[in-house]
């Protein structure tokens, strides 16, 4: 393992799309010097018990540091979420953090083109959509995660983040 800044830290990639875990590959032949760092890319399926695919599951070490899901529980269904916080109350260590980034609905609003998006989600898929923040912070809280802050980003979007307690 390598050392970044004086931590070692090892990055697991996962997609439940084999074409994206495709790319990572064909990025990481590009990109050598990240090899040692970062492990091949795995198929990863959430719903609402957790990680679907067995050999993700022993993947995972039993305590993470840190967990990102960006882009992600916009184009899933509810449930995806329930597992996502399911996997990071339980794999978290404490103190660890998760970092979600995407579109979100504060206080049930969001602007117009967000909700354009939220339209044409629920039209490919209805379980799909734009989450309301204050949900995803409720389902995280039941796992044991507090919300430590909400970023706003570019292209109306917001970097999310709970720390497990």
């Amino acid at each position: 393992m390598l050392k970044a800044a004086g931590v070692g830290f090892r990055w697991i990639p996962t997609d439940p799309d084999e074409p994206s875990r495709q790319s990572i590959e064909a990025r990481l032949k590009v990109e050598q010097d990240l090899l040692p760092l970062v492990s091949p890319a795995a198929p990863l399926t959430l719903d609402s018990g957790g990680i679907c695919e067995k050999e993700t599951q022993q993947l995972l070490p039993d305590s993470l540091d840190i967990m990102m899901a960006i882009n992600m529980i916009h184009i899933a269904p509810w449930s995806a979420t329930e597992g996502l916080m399911r996997v990071a109350g339980s794999k978290l260590k404490t103190n660890g953090v998760l970092f979600l980034y995407g579109p979100y609905k504060v206080g049930g609003s969001c602007v117009e083109s967000n909700l354009m998006f939220d339209q044409s989600l629920k039209s490919r898929n209805p379980s799909w959509g734009v989450r309301d923040l204050e949900e995803v912070t409720k389902l995280a809280e039941l796992n044991g995660l507090q919300l430590v802050e909400s970023v706003e980003m570019p292209a109306n979007n917001l970097s999310v983040i709970f720390r497990k307690n």
